[in-house]
C-alpha cells in the first residue's frame, strides 16, 4: 500500500517505471475525456517502451473504471473509506471468488 499511496499522491515522483508512469498519464487523460488522450501522450508512452496493446489496454481499463465508478456512484453504493476495508474485501475475493461468501 505505501507504493500505491505514493503513486496516487504524485505519480511523477513515485518509484515506478517510465512506462507505467506514461501509461498512468494516459489513464488520467481518459478520466478527463477520451479526447484528452493526445498524440504526445501516446508517443511518450511508446518512447517509454509501451506497446500499442499496452496503450490500448490502459485506455480501455481507465474508460471502464470511469464507467464503473459512475454506475456505482449512481446507485449510491457504499465503499470502504480506508485501506483495511479494501484488504478485507480482496481477501474475501481470493478465498471465495466473486460469489457470495459461505454462510456460517
Amino acid at each position: 500500500m505505501p507504493l500505491v499511496e505514493q503513486v496516487r499522491a504524485d505519480p511523477d515522483s513515485a518509484p515506478i517505471s517510465a512506462k507505467l508512469r506514461a501509461l498512468l498519464h494516459i489513464a488520467g487523460a481518459v478520466q478527463v475525456s477520451g479526447r484528452a488522450v493526445t498524440p504526445a501522450l501516446v508517443e511518450s508512452a511508446r518512447q517509454a517502451g509501451a506497446s500499442d496493446v499496452e496503450i490500448h489496454d490502459a485506455v480501455l481499463i481507465a474508460a471502464a473504471f470511469c464507467m464503473y465508478n459512475r454506475y456505482v456512484d449512481g446507485l449510491g453504493t457504499l465503499a470502504p473509506e480506508d485501506g483495511p476495508g479494501y484488504l478485507a474485501a480482496a481477501q474475501q475475493i481470493v478465498q471465495h471468488g466473486y460469489g457470495r461468501a459461505p454462510v456460517g
